[in-house]
């Protein structure tokens, strides 16, 4: 089935935030939440999220479905995950290319996959699987990354573009991950968009990272960087419409900051289409 499209700009909706997105009219197109925060039937979050609902479309971004895990899905996950779908019924339902659990282990983190036949049996089987119990096609984000493994014998794009092909998955492209790995493992990242189905893309994530000891980290709590901004330029003069939004999770500045920063989307957004 084709994949939904939608065209504009939006925010995560983070706690501190609640009241001014319930209280306000907040100028956005959209807003993202994590899943996982809103999975339990009851209580204040769900009542929060069913009233933003009203007022703004959602989608749902997920951190614990570990489509990479070899021994499978947790059952009781997808189920909880499809409850909330088949409520915000939201613009878009989607997740990581990462693996988290294993049989009595969760690491609690996004970690990285080798990218080689194996995994990619795993992940598109996983993926199928989701698809199936939730009715309705995922995306997938491109993780950002601090090690490789000498198993991989295909490029992370490679995996990705075979992964959509195989399962009918939409891709969640994420400029800052793409500028992370990049930079910590000495990647072209010019390359790595060309290298993507970018008429899988559906949704467009930015954000800011720091720097480590020795390796960008992925850390959503700075602003854009200059590096991103003129990637994401790059990426939206490739695609067609997309959601675009960014994410603040830690370090959260007040609500106007993030709305200006949107702003900043937005035009280079504009310019680089009209160009």
């Amino acid at each position: 089935m084709p994949l939904p499209t939608f065209s504009g700009f939006g925010l995560g909706l983070r706690k501190p935030h609640y009241a001014e997105f319930l209280e306000t009219a907040v100028p956005v197109d959209f807003v993202e939440v994590i899943s996982e925060n809103f999975m339990v039937a009851g209580g204040r979050p769900r009542h929060i999220l069913r009233q933003v609902r009203e007022r703004h479309p959602v989608a749902l971004h997920g951190v614990s479905l570990s489509v990479g895990s070899a021994h499978g899905l947790d059952p009781d996950y997808l189920t909880r995950l499809r409850a909330l779908a088949d409520e915000i019924e939201p613009l878009f339902v989607s997740d990581h290319l990462s693996w988290s659990r294993a049989p009595g282990f969760n690491s609690h983190d996004l970690l990285p996959l080798p990218y080689n036949a194996e995994a990619l049996e795993t992940v598109c089987a996983n993926l199928a699987r989701a698809q199936d119990a939730l009715g309705r096609q995922l995306l997938m984000e491109n993780p950002s990354s601090y090690m490789t493994y000498p198993q991989s014998d295909m490029s992370e794009w490679e995996f990705l573009r075979t992964v959509a092909d195989r399962t009918g998955c939409g891709l969640l492209l994420d400029v800052n991950n793409i500028h992370v790995s990049a930079i910590n493992h000495g990647l072209d990242p010019i390359a790595y968009v060309a290298g993507l189905p970018l008429d899988r893309v559906r949704q467009i994530h930015l954000a800011g990272h720091s720097q480590g000891e020795t390796l960008l980290i992925d850390t959503h709590d700075q602003p854009v960087a200059p590096a991103v901004w003129a990637l994401f330029a790059h990426v939206m003069a490739l695609v067609g419409p997309v959601a675009v939004m960014i994410e603040r999770d830690d370090n959260i500045p007040p609500l106007a900051e993030l709305l200006a920063e949107l702003d900043q989307a937005r035009a280079f957004a504009s310019r680089r289409m009209a160009a």
